[in-house]
């Protein structure tokens, strides 16, 4: 079905992206899985690319755009290739929304350029090795110092994606004491410099997929971070992290649209260059019922997350929505992947096709930024259950 949400601009950011990646990952992004991470300098690239900071304001060296349909690009571009450009996700479009809208002037100077030029990587820590999804549950606990100028910050975080290679943290800390009436109250958001003496990157946690995305366990140990480094007003922190879910949960299921579409095609690539039985795979009535219905359940997807991409660029797209797309996306694309996998047969198992690294890269999407039960638990409250 033809789609209406990409200009001319778009075509054209999405040919340097492609080529790009061609030229500058393709070739390396084996070894960068080997690593768990790309080379730190990399996002430098990106940084020069003007990738990383496309929305964020001119004046501190973005793009200005308002536009989240470039990241439908590189999401559609990366897939394709089979790779992933590392944490540039979660730096560019889970973060930057917190730093524009909650940051301080003197605190969008300090770190806005250099979050766009790729100095400063930032990621953001809220899971806890006891807290899962619940949020409200969190134990991290930042104290003020008897002078009132920092925080004393304790505590650690677990999955935290870039967490190794980041430069600012933005760790979410109780700053006010549990109430068990008001569970989500005391929370704050802390931005850490990572060479805080008392911070420590712990275990590097292997995967089955997203080999190239380095995830971590962090330790804050009396860490002293300065007042000046608080995002917005203490104790908001909650009420931010809900403003920013819409994106992220969008972020998750463009990514999904762009993974089932990309199994689709990697799927009739292949079954058209192997022969069983003495004729290609495509030929083989099941192998074109097999497509023809993941053909149909991807346009489902694509329908479904550009409508949700419009509506977000018009700043109308809702929490309740955003979970609706995210839960359609991940688990009809887990569906499809699986599907075009086993059209490859013992090959699809093997590593060095790349629906082998689609079929593990995808199965976090229904777990990370809320599982599929708590987006359905979501729904089902907008729905009035």
């Amino acid at each position: 079905m033809q789609r209406r949400i990409f200009t001319e601009d778009h075509e054209s950011f999405r040919k340097t992206i492609r080529d790009f990646i061609a030229k500058e990952v393709a070739p390396v992004y084996h070894d960068w899985e080997k690593q768990g991470h790309p080379p730190r300098e990399f996002y430098n690239r990106l940084g020069e690319l003007g990738v990383l900071g496309i929305e964020a304001p001119e004046e501190y060296g973005g793009g200005g755009v308002s536009d989240f349909t470039y990241s439908m690009v590189i999401a559609e571009e990366t897939s394709a290739a089979g790779v992933t450009f590392g944490s540039y996700s979660v730096h560019s479009n889970l973060i930057l929304p917190y730093l524009v809208e909650y940051a301080t002037d003197e605190q969008k100077q300090r770190w806005l350029p250099g979050f766009c030029s790729g100095e400063l990587m930032f990621a953001i820590a809220m899971t806890e090795p006891g807290t899962g999804s619940d949020l409200a549950n969190i134990s991290t606990t930042a104290k003020l110092s008897e002078d009132g100028s920092h925080y004393i910050l304790d505590g650690a975080k677990t999955f935290i994606t870039g967490g190794a290679l980041a430069d600012r943290i933005l760790v979410v800390a109780r700053t006010a004491a549990f109430d068990e009436s008001n569970r989500r109250a005391g929370l704050s958001i802390l931005v850490v410099d990572t060479t805080s003496e008392g911070f420590a990157v712990g275990r590097k946690i292997e995967k089955i997929g997203l080999k190239a995305s380095d995830t971590a366990e962090l330790s804050f140990s009396s860490v002293r971070v300065p007042v000046a480094n608080r995002l917005g007003e203490e104790g908001a922190g909650f009420s931010y992290l809900a403003h920013n879910l819409a994106q992220e949960r969008l972020t998750i299921a463009i990514g999904a649209s762009a993974t089932a579409a990309a199994a689709v095609q990697h799927a009739i690539a292949y079954t058209k260059e192997r022969d069983v039985f003495g004729k290609p795979v495509a030929a083989f009535q099941n192998t074109k019922f097999v497509l023809a219905e993941c053909s149909a359940e991807v346009e489902a997807i694509r329908q479904f997350v550009d409508r949700a991409l419009e509506l977000h660029n018009e700043g109308e797209l809702t929490v309740p929505d955003a979970a609706r797309a995210k839960l359609f996306a991940t688990e009809t694309a887990g569906k499809v992947i699986d599907k075009c996998l086993q059209l490859h047969g013992g090959y699809g198992y093997v590593l060095e096709y790349p629906i082998a690294r689609l079929y593990a890269d995808t199965r976090v999407t229904r777990i990370y930024g809320g599982t599929s039960e708590v987006m359905k638990t979501i729904i089902a409250k907008d729905l009035g259950l």
